[in-house]
């Protein structure tokens, strides 16, 4: 495992500060005090917008200049602003893909300490010692491009590991991996920060999972301020309902969302045969699927990360095509199409098949989010008058009303989420696929999520989500595809 920090762990020191992001009303944080002492773990939590991503890309020295937003007080790291710190700071991301730099996996673990200047031969003993640390058991010379997204967010990870930071920031690190990589992650951190070498930030949902972790809880309200802050216990004991209240995750508080009805077999509206998938031809990630996705129940695909779960789901979306075998839709979702998906234009897709892409920046054209989602409705020809109802409707039931004017790309990473599970929505699909829907989520916005996708369900909806939340298996999970990667002989160099 890495060694510790040359220069010690550091100090963060916030008063009355604030950032608003540029052509923003509202600001993202605001009148903010806060001190994290050296070698403290910090917990950050908040409800998804209250600005804990804002804080934790200043803290980095990332937000940007005045063209990007404007800032009121003071923010330092360990005495000076955090653009004058930046080498002594390690930042994972949200979105793993922003993060991938180089094109093998060692090369990109490695770049971070080659801007340091670090000694070539401790280059790779650390860039060695931080991928076992990540469970990322590739070799150095692996494709960064063939990584799935939970195994970009480990290279990830294990590239700031090997840094040796003095101050690790970790936005949602976990958001993308399977348990057993959740708890490698998890552990990984835990060596780094045992000894106090380094102080930590985490921005995480699963607060279950840090928790024994962290000597301090910091709740960011979304009012501006700090809503909570102590010890975990404390926070999260003492005023775990009024937290749970203010859309933070809370172990132990019961959700309130009543199960779905179980209900018998349904004929199949997608069936696969003798399947194999993959991102290129010469890679298949998966091969011999037989598979039936029951019409009207949700549909769960689970599995470790690598196993394929996001290639099978833009395959059966129609999306990306088989490398051998067929997918085939029902009679009743082809009308008269033909039967293999992946022959459908764009706009036959609209009112078919929906997908949500795991990266929801993927599917962003427009440069608001009240036009976003109206573009499906308007390639379906729908008056004026029915698209702003219908957007209207999806703006209010994911919380998303007053951000109508915003540009998607200057939206949180839970917001970007639910913009793009509202765009498949808005057209109404006879089937939705959706790559982890409710990334980012608090429990508010989440409840919220899952509800409106019950509610289409009731209405006869077809649902398969690639996940790994526990929550989303309980209740959008009537059926359940389980992916198992190909063992390593079996796939194509």
């Amino acid at each position: 495992m890495p060694g510790a920090a040359a220069t010690g762990p550091a100090r963060v020191v916030a008063r009355d500060w604030g950032w608003r992001h540029a052509g923003r009303k509202a600001w993202a944080v605001r009148d903010l005090d806060l001190e994290i002492e050296p070698g403290e773990r910090v917990l950050l939590l908040g409800a998804s917008g209250a600005g804990k991503s804002t804080l934790i890309h200043a803290l980095a020295g990332v937000l940007g200049g005045a063209d990007e937003g404007e800032s009121h007080g003071s923010l330092l790291v360990d005495g000076v602003p955090p653009e004058r710190a930046r080498g002594r700071i390690g930042l994972v991301l949200q979105d793993p893909d922003s993060q991938v730099i180089l094109s093998r996996v060692g090369d990109d673990v490695a770049f971070g300490c080659e801007n340091l200047g670090v000694e070539r031969e401790e280059i790779w003993r650390r860039v060695d010692a931080s991928l076992e640390a990540v469970g990322l058991d590739l070799p150095l010379d692996h494709s960064t491009s063939a990584l799935s997204g939970g195994q970009k967010q480990r290279l990830a990870l294990a590239g700031v590991l090997a840094m040796h930071p003095s101050l690790l920031l970790l936005d949602e690190p976990t958001a993308n991996l399977d348990p057993a990589g959740v708890a490698e992650v998890r552990d990984a951190v835990a060596r780094l920060v045992d000894d106090g070498s380094s102080t930590l930030v985490v921005i995480e949902h699963r607060v279950d999972v840090w928790r024994e972790l962290m000597t301090r809880v910091v709740v960011l309200d979304a009012d501006g301020g700090v809503l909570a802050d102590g010890p975990p216990d404390l926070v999260l004991d003492d005023v775990g309902q009024r937290l749970a209240d203010a859309g933070v995750w809370v172990p132990g508080i019961p959700l309130g969302l009543a199960p779905r009805p179980v209900s018998g077999p349904s004929a199949a509206v997608l069936t696969t045969d003798d399947l194999a998938i993959g991102r290129t031809r010469t890679q298949p990630v998966q091969e011999h699927l037989g598979l039936a996705v029951p019409e009207g129940a949700a549909t769960v695909v689970v599995g470790p990360n690598g196993a394929g779960k996001s290639t099978l789901a833009l395959t059966l979306a129609g999306l990306l095509p088989e490398i051998t075998g067929t997918v085939t839709a029902a009679p009743q979702l082809a009308g008269r199409l033909g039967s293999r998906p992946i022959r459908w234009k764009s706009t036959e897709l609209l009112t078919r098949i929906g997908t949500v892409f795991q990266d929801p920046e993927h599917q962003f054209v427009s440069s608001t989010v009240r036009n976003e989602l109206g573009v499906g409705l308007q390639a379906l020809r729908w008056s004026r008058t029915a698209i702003d109802e219908r957007v209207s409707e999806i703006l209010e039931a994911l919380g998303l009303g007053r951000l109508a004017e915003a540009n998607p790309f200057s939206l949180s990473g839970g917001q970007k989420r639910r913009l793009s599970v509202a765009t498949v929505l808005a057209t109404r699909p006879a089937v939705m696929v959706l790559d982890e829907p409710t990334f980012g989520q608090d429990r508010r916005t989440w409840l919220s999520l899952v509800r409106l996708l019950q509610h289409e369900l009731e209405r006869g909806a077809t649902i398969v989500s690639v996940t790994h939340d526990a929550g989303v298996v309980e209740h959008l999970g009537d059926h359940r595809i389980l992916l198992e990667p190909l063992e390593p002989g079996r796939r194509a160099a």
